[in-house]
């Protein structure tokens, strides 16, 4: 492989990258996703088993990418493992997404219900003005300095985790429960193999997005075949405890019909837990704990387009950095279409518009594992993902299972092609581009 550029320093810790990626995948997903999960699948023990058929998805998945980041440590994510797996034409197409809806859009997925919890803490102010300032705010942070963004980000992460825990402990302290259980009733069969249940996996799985966050950022992590696995594996099984702690203290303190539809489930849920008080202060540290997830976004996503602009003439503005080795141009480009997406979309659509070519990209990575086993056999692999083949298997059928569903449903249909169009479209420009000689070969 050639080496790194000179000006690139490895400064992520460990703690550092497993932070980020726990503050990737618990974000908005964690405090909205049971209100649009409850209305067709409303059982304890179906939605227990839709977090963590999710969980293991994500497992599976970060799995894989470990050991693809530890073959290929080079920042980038999908990018970087496509263009070595496959293509450089597809390695930009996974980049194209990931520069122009893969991290802004989730950034804004973030950012508004920020908004909408603040309005809540402080009636009476514009939940929009808030999502600007959270955007403009760790937007200056990173920008003024990495270190400071490392610490501001464990910082924000630990918040986060403490909030999520003490919810679980509070749900499960209230003496007066709902009348719900998580054992298996007559019924359940049929909700988990029904077509509400492959939709509602949909939502889950935007709520565990982000478990291949450090890849990302590989180039800028110590000894990364090492932590690169490791953040990507304790991370994600992290996060899966937490979510189905949480979704099950929601479920057994709060009123079905109360949470049905509602964006701010969790909310809805802390009031019960804690009372209209403790409910809206509960707003506040959720507020709080969305901070690490735009700020975590905001940091991997411009890494993406750097790695594009290393790659491609036309792009090349997007690489540089400066003295600090901050990619100031990435950084601000995203910023840009952040703001843009703010003004012009909502919660719901930018989901639906995003997930469809998210899952398809990191869908083409996980059949790497076999395509780069099989194509490149001596390639030095410090880690090789465990399981093997049954772990990528089992990720491929979950996605498969999803996508499918996710185009033959009505109301996903038209925002997932959408998706795919923009995915399509990243290989026109990549093909009228003018190309430079590659940043990274492993062969």
């Amino acid at each position: 492989m050639n080496s790194e550029s000179a000006g690139t320093a490895r400064k992520v810790s460990l703690l550092t990258a497993t932070c980020i990626v726990i503050a990737n995948m618990i974000g908005t997903g964690i405090f909205t996703s049971l209100g649009f999960q409850v209305g067709d699948l409303p059982s304890g023990f179906a939605i227990a088993t839709l977090w963590a058929v999710g969980g293991l998805c994500a497992m599976c998945g970060a799995l894989c990418y470990a050991e693809l980041g530890a073959a290929l440590p080079r920042s980038g994510g999908e990018y970087n493992f496509l263009r070595e797996i496959y293509h450089p034409a597809i390695g930009f197409l996974a980049g194209f997404v990931s520069a122009t809806v893969g991290f802004a859009a989730p950034v804004a997925i973030a950012a508004m219900p920020f908004g909408t919890y603040v309005s809540e803490f402080l009636p009476g102010t514009n939940p929009l003005i808030w999502a600007f300032a959270v955007v403009w705010i760790t937007t200056a942070v990173l920008l003024f300095d990495l270190r400071l963004g490392s610490i501001f980000q464990v910082g924000s992460t630990l918040l986060k985790v403490a909030l999520i825990v003490v919810m679980i402990a509070a749900g499960f302290y209230v003496v007066g429960s709902q009348p719900i259980t998580f054992l298996p009733v007559a019924g359940d069969a049929a909700l988990i193999t029904s077509a509400p249940f492959a939709v509602s996996l949909y939502f889950v799985m935007f709520a565990y997005s982000g478990w291949n966050a450090s890849t990302y950022i590989a180039s800028e992590v110590r000894n990364p075949t090492r932590n690169i696995p490791l953040s990507l594996g304790v991370g994600t099984l992290i996060v899966t405890v937490l979510y189905i702690g949480v979704n099950a203290a929601f479920m057994r303190t709060t009123p079905i019909p109360e949470m049905v539809g509602k964006q701010q489930v969790a909310l809805v849920a802390g009031t019960h837990i804690f009372g209209e008080a403790g409910g809206r202060v509960m707003a506040l540290f959720i507020c709080l704990g969305l901070i690490s997830t735009v700020s975590a976004m905001m940091w991997i996503g411009p890494r993406v387009t750097v790695a594009m602009g290393e790659d491609l003439r036309m792009l090349s503005w997007l690489a540089r950095k400066n003295s600090r080795g901050i990619p100031v141009n990435a950084t601000l480009t995203q910023f840009v279409v952040v703001n843009i997406m703010l003004l012009t979309a909502t919660f719901q659509t930018v989901v639906n518009y995003v997930q469809f070519a998210l899952t398809l990209c990191t869908t083409l990575a996980v059949a790497g594992v076999f395509v780069l086993r099989w194509r490149r056999p001596d390639l030095p692999r410090p880690y090789k993902v465990w399981g093997y083949p049954v772990t990528p298997l089992i990720f491929l059928t979950i996605e498969g299972w999803m996508m499918s569903n996710l185009l033959t449903n009505a109301s996903t249909r038209i925002p997932s092609l959408l998706g795919l169009g923009t995915a399509l479209l990243g290989l026109v420009i990549y093909f009228v581009s003018p190309k430079t000689a590659p940043a990274a070969s492993y062969n």
